[in-house]
């Protein structure tokens, strides 16, 4: 039967430690609550008791109920004061020599029954209990900030840790109405050996001037779903902190590049540059500590928007195709008022594709999202053809047709001949060079890629990827396209991924690696994600959404182009595509899908 905690303690009272102690004192668990001096004690207090008026304020937390919580925190300067506690979870900066210093202090203190904890998020939690005479009682409880908000925490057990303490931790998890993943003592643990790689990676692709910090940002938010883009979350940790547990995470998890700290961010931190806690990282905000950003240069897309004003001149649109994602720029481009010749091959699949449009439209009907006088308008704009002559007028093509080179080289070979001079020509290619594509015409500086993502009526971002010969006219007349149709088009160069794909499946590859190493389940991982993070899948549930067979073969090019050996695709999703094991659609990928 697990313990019961009747009283614990809390080193450190910024603003993860202040927030692990209103965990504990909402759930009637008395705390106290040490600095080591009274001016960071009397600031801990003013972080415990800003955060219960917020609380309070929006009507989170009754008054006598926030009463009642700091009625229960005890709060003293200096570690004597931890003579009585349950358990004591030390929050100080990631530095282990402090660290070590205060658990060895804590050990000469705390009665011989008590748990040291630490809530480190990236240093060794067994190098840490080694300062202590009992290293089986000391074990890793790491919170997610802001601690009362994040329902994970990370249970990180050493070699010596008791199984008892473990069971306890993870019984008193529960009582918080905490999720807990338990797991081995290595390096980020899961939430931040994951996160970390993929932020590293966004921060060296903003150094590359690959794309500009808002493209970036808004392709992971847009494209992905996720809460923040990279470069802003990054300012949100602290950039100070970002590198630090970069450096950690490297020297501990045997050098892996992906975690290498980026060279720009240890320009950054020399230069003070820390975040919103400085008042300025990638971006610049109001003041220090402030949400707001201000403007503070022209960004690539301030300077591409000023070439779009009357540089579009599109009223007729070609698209070429007739799968799922030609069907869906038809409708986007439709609704948004353009003309709209639709090219297939042969009559047969023209008219699938046009019944393919008009039940989609239908459905925004029936949804609610469209008129039916609307739904008329959309479908008489667009001309239906089975020939490319047809495009000999247009003023922008768009190809979506099978991802393969050849197939695309011949057809834009085709369209540099009808088409006339001046005219756009988007190819919606998600992992072929687009110079290759662009080299088969006369006219590459008129070339450029526009990669909708599926579904294209509803997603809300376009990677316009220009080549080395893109113009910039060209690319602001994407961008102004994107915009005209309610989509934010976000620029990058002609690099393998482009900018989502690019971010997204090494961080996938991460996650089986880590499920390789059988370092955690891929339920937990799953968890650490959405819950640590926040993110609206965890990798495993997005693989299989994806297919295990897709996931590869991006990963795939990724590494053939980038040769960055953290690229190399994990042998367990070699393995497991082999065994056709693809996701959902085969009903087994890395769960069962077949009885759901």
């Amino acid at each position: 039967m697990a313990r019961e905690f009747t009283s614990v303690g809390v080193v450190g009272l910024g603003t993860m430690g202040a927030g692990i102690v209103e965990v504990f004192a909402r759930n009637g668990i008395n705390v106290v609550a040490v600095e080591i001096s009274d001016a960071a004690l009397e600031r801990g207090q003013a972080n415990l008791t800003g955060s219960t008026d917020r609380a309070v304020a929006k009507g989170k937390l009754a008054e006598a109920d926030r009463d009642a919580l700091l009625g229960r925190v005890t709060f003293a300067v200096g570690l004597d004061a931890l003579h009585s506690v349950d358990l004591v979870i030390e929050a100080v900066p990631e530095h282990l020599d402090l660290k070590q210093r205060i658990f060895a202090e804590m050990d000469r203190v705390c009665k011989p029954e008590a748990i040291l904890a630490t809530n480190t998020s990236s240093l060794s939690v067994t190098e840490i209990s080694v300062a202590t005479a009992r290293p089986n009682q000391v074990i890793g409880i790491h919170f997610f900030n802001p601690a009362p908000v994040m329902k994970l925490v990370e249970v990180v057990r050493t070699v010596v840790t008791s199984a008892d303490v473990v069971a306890d931790v993870e019984a008193l998890c529960a009582r918080l109405g905490k999720v807990d993943v338990t797991i081995n003592d290595r390096a980020g643990f899961i939430a931040n050996a994951l996160l970390f790689g993929y932020l590293n990676h966004a921060v060296g692709m903003f150094e590359a001037r690959y794309a500009s910090r808002e493209d970036i940002d808004a392709a992971m938010k847009l494209g992905c779903g996720l809460p923040m883009g990279p470069l802003a979350l990054m300012d949100l940790i602290g950039l100070d902190t970002a590198y630090e547990i970069l450096d950690t995470m490297y020297r501990r998890g045997g050098r892996d590049r992906r975690h290498a700290p980026v060279p720009l961010l240890k320009q950054m931190v020399t230069a003070g540059l820390l975040g919103r806690k400085s008042g300025r990282g990638f971006y610049t905000y109001e003041r220090p500590g402030s949400p707001k950003v201000v403007p503070d240069e022209q960004t690539p897309a301030a300077a591409e928007s000023a070439l779009a004003d009357g540089a579009s001149g599109i009223s007729k649109v070609g698209v070429v195709g007739s799968g799922t994602m030609a069907t869906g720029i038809i409708e986007v481009f439709a609704k948004a008022g353009y003309e709209v010749v639709s090219v297939t091959r042969g009559a047969e699949k023209s008219a699938k594709v046009c019944e393919a449009v008009k039940t989609s439209l239908n459905k925004g009907v029936v949804r609610g999202k469209l008129s039916e006088t609307d739904r008329d308008a959309a479908l008489g704009r667009v001309n239906w053809s089975a020939t490319l002559e047809h495009l000999a007028d247009v003023d922008l093509v768009v190809e979506a047709v099978v991802e393969e080179l050849s197939v695309k080289k011949a057809l834009f070979a085709s369209l540099d001949e009808i088409c006339k001079p001046g005219v756009v020509l988007a190819t919606t290619t998600s992992s072929l060079p687009v110079i290759e594509v662009a080299m088969a015409t006369q006219r590459p500086a008129d070339v450029v890629g526009l990669h909708f993502f599926n579904p294209a009526p509803i997603m809300p971002m376009v990677e316009i990827v220009r080549t080395i010969r893109t113009s910039a006219e060209t690319t602001a007349t994407a961008r102004a396209v994107c915009a005209a149709l309610g989509k934010t088009g976000v620029v990058c160069g002609d690099r393998s991924g482009f900018i989502v794909n690019a971010l997204l499946f090494p961080y996938l590859n991460d996650a089986v690696r880590m499920l390789e190493a059988s370092y955690s389940t891929a339920d937990d991982i799953d968890h650490a994600m959405k819950l640590g993070c926040g993110y609206p899948m965890g990798p495993f549930e997005l693989l299989d959404v994806v297919g295990l067979d897709v996931s590869l073969a991006i990963q795939r090019e990724l590494y053939l182009e980038l040769r960055e050996p953290g690229f190399a695709p994990a042998p367990l999703l070699e393995h497991l595509v082999t065994a056709g094991y693809l996701g959902r659609k085969a009903g087994r990928g890395f769960r069962d899908h077949t009885r759901r």
